[in-house]
């Protein structure tokens, strides 16, 4: 914590990590939605018809997901997927 809070004091540090905000809100979003769902990746994977590396890889915010696989995600899950712009 002490790290990261030094680190933000550097505005191109600063910057850059607010550009990322948006990824890991969604990828927290993702392993909210997984826990609630009382799933596994393993299991997502599965009834996604992927593999658990490529969940992995999307609760990780490192992989963009497309909306179709955000479709699959919340049926998947048994939400509804909602996209607001503010």
């Amino acid at each position: 914590k002490q790290l990261k809070a030094k680190s933000l004091k550097n505005p191109k540090v600063k910057a850059a990590y607010d550009a990322l905000e948006d990824e890991y809100a969604l990828a927290a979003a993702l392993i909210d939605a997984r826990a609630k769902a009382k799933l596994t990746q393993s299991e997502l994977a599965r009834r996604m018809g992927t593999t658990q590396s490529a969940i992995a890889r999307l609760e990780s915010g490192r992989t963009p997901p497309s909306g179709s696989t955000l479709l699959k995600f919340a049926k998947a899950v048994k939400r509804t997927l909602r996209v607001h712009f503010r």
